[in-house]
């Protein structure tokens, strides 16, 4: 049976012991909680007026960034299906309330944040272990943390902050895969719904444009993705992967004059990844570069402009964005021997990153703080293999002219199949 996530049948295969007839159903998940305390301002103006907020006092925060419920079914022949969903945030909720303040009208409120999404919804069909279908809403595996995003695939308590800020995370859109692994190769081809260049931002250059407000997924234009992996070497995978597609144009109602459809806005990504485990310790590391056609012309693209349209975003975007990053971390319990008897682990990690997903100036317009150096220091410990405690300081290192951004972290999450 193929793990949903990744779309590796040796996921699956770790989770059901040696001789056990596997379920033709699966169930499992993944969720994270987290507490953090962040020793720098979280005012609106703490980047344009930085010497105003030099001392704001410190903030804390209660968060579930994920709780994931995986469903599937193997029903024969070759054909299964695969769904995932995913309350980020804690979900959303609305509801409505008596006011008596006001004269007893009710009144709809936002009572809670986050999002619900239906992250995976596929079907496939298996030709053999080197030749597979999918056909649906799928994972997108550009860069480290699209194709391992569980919270079991980094030490650090949150994903990863430089693809999670330059790219979607997890990026989940509709379209048709073919994949497969022979040899110590796996690939991946995607065709996808194209992205959507009126969600791009200055701060998260294309990390929105795979969402849409409507109640369909736009898809005037499309890109495709592109991943392999190599396994020859023991302990040690190195994966590329890559995206191109046009993003101008791609929105409703389609605009067939000006700039979009005289741009293309074209989007192009290439991205390095690693992970090594072995001799008691892991390393992961990734290098993601990233260019934008007709940047300039963004912020004059009819959605972005018309003030009833959910797409508000007037600020320029960048032509290029970049994201490297590098962790590792060494298991002292594997020193212990009664630790590691018991299977206990207990990683020591730094990582060190560098983004910026406003790399380029557009006409001569700069965001400087948008370009962070941090680095992250901390314990996981894994009292099994599907559960971990994870403990960090990190602290990003912006421009001269900016305040730091010192803070402390602690979660923890669960990763695994039930049935």
């Amino acid at each position: 049976m193929v793990c949903m996530t990744c779309s590796a049948q040796e996921c699956c295969k770790d989770s059901t012991s040696a001789g056990t007839r596997r379920s033709r159903l699966t169930v499992g998940g993944y969720g994270e909680a987290v507490f953090s305390r962040n020793f720098y301002s979280d005012h609106v103006s703490r980047y344009s007026q930085p010497e105003d907020h030099k001392n704001d006092p410190s903030h804390g925060r209660f968060d579930i960034p994920h709780a994931v419920v995986y469903l599937g079914y193997d029903f024969g022949k070759g054909w299964s299906v695969g769904t995932e969903i995913e309350f980020e945030h804690g979900g959303n909720g609305i509801a409505y309330e008596k006011e008596d303040e006001e004269g007893g009208e009710w009144e709809q409120e936002t009572e809670k944040g986050g999002e619900v999404e239906l992250e995976q919804f596929w079907l496939q069909k298996s030709f053999s272990g080197s030749l597979n279908l999918r056909a649906g809403h799928i994972v997108v595996p550009v860069g480290l943390n699209n194709a391992h995003h569980e919270p079991l695939q980094f030490f650090t308590v949150y994903r990863p902050e430089g693809e999670n800020t330059i790219m979607p995370s997890t990026w989940h859109q509709t379209g048709i895969s073919l994949w497969g692994r022979y040899k110590d190769f796996r690939y991946e081809a995607q065709l996808l719904a194209g992205l959507n260049a009126d969600q791009f931002t200055n701060t998260g250059w294309i990390h929105k444009g795979h969402k849409s407000p409507l109640e369909f997924e736009v898809a005037n234009k499309y890109g495709v993705a592109l991943r392999v992996d190599n396994y020859t070497v023991p302990g040690l995978r190195i994966g590329l992967s890559g995206y191109y597609g046009h993003s101008i144009g791609n929105s409703y109602p389609r605009n067939a004059n000006g700039v979009d459809e005289e741009y293309k806005g074209v989007v192009a990504i290439g991205a390095l990844d690693f992970t090594y485990k072995g001799h008691n310790w892991v390393v992961r590391g990734q290098a993601d570069y990233g260019y934008l056609s007709d940047a300039e012309q963004l912020k004059y693209v009819y959605n972005r402009l018309n003030s009833k349209s959910p797409y508000k975003h007037s600020a320029f975007v960048s032509k290029n964005a970049y994201a490297v990053g590098i962790e590792a971390g060494y298991d002292v319990f594997s020193q212990i021997p009664a630790m590691r008897r018991d299977q206990q682990k207990l990683y020591v990690f730094g990582r060190y990153e560098a983004y910026n997903p406003y790399a380029s100036d557009t006409k001569g317009t700069a965001y400087d703080y948008t370009a962070v150096k941090r680095m992250a220091f901390g314990v996981n410990y894994m009292p099994l293999r599907q559960v971990v405690v994870k403990g960090e300081y990190s602290h990003r290192f912006l421009k001269s002219m900016y305040n730091d951004e010192p803070s402390l972290s602690i979660g923890i999450a669960y990763e695994g199949f039930f049935l």
